[in-house]
């Protein structure tokens, strides 16, 4: 998970080639994270905000499955793996939140758990 984000949000902050990649992957994941959760408080009033959190959050999860899928990625493979399931889980959760037939706690749990482990606190993947 490094070169993908970084090239994504490297551009949109001029600091963020100074900071290490975990620290940006980390941004990433908390501010999608609470994108969710807040649009999921206003899904009724304001669904286009819950289908653009999804869209993002799939999109963030789509580029670090892009990422873990590289040759060049230099995390173990079992981990690499572990990574590339949890995108394929947002996939399939993603078009159940969207149809109405599940919620978004398990998308903001798989999330919360990823920044832990970039964190160095465990729980991830």
């Amino acid at each position: 998970m490094n070169a993908l984000i970084h090239t994504k949000t490297g551009y949109a902050r001029p600091d963020a080639t100074l900071r290490p990649m975990r620290s940006i992957e980390y941004e990433a994941l908390a501010r999608v994270t609470q994108k969710l959760s807040s649009s999921w408080q206003h899904r009724k009033a304001d669904f286009p905000s819950l289908a653009a959190a999804l869209t993002e959050n799939l999109n963030l999860w789509s580029t670090l499955a892009a990422d873990v899928a590289s040759p060049g990625n230099g995390l173990p493979s079992a981990l690499r793996a572990q990574l590339f399931y949890l995108y394929e889980f947002t996939e399939v959760q993603t078009r159940r939140i969207l149809d109405g037939s599940a919620g978004v706690d398990v998308l903001i749990d798989v999330n919360t758990a990823i920044m832990r482990g970039l964190r160095g606190q465990g729980g991830a993947a």
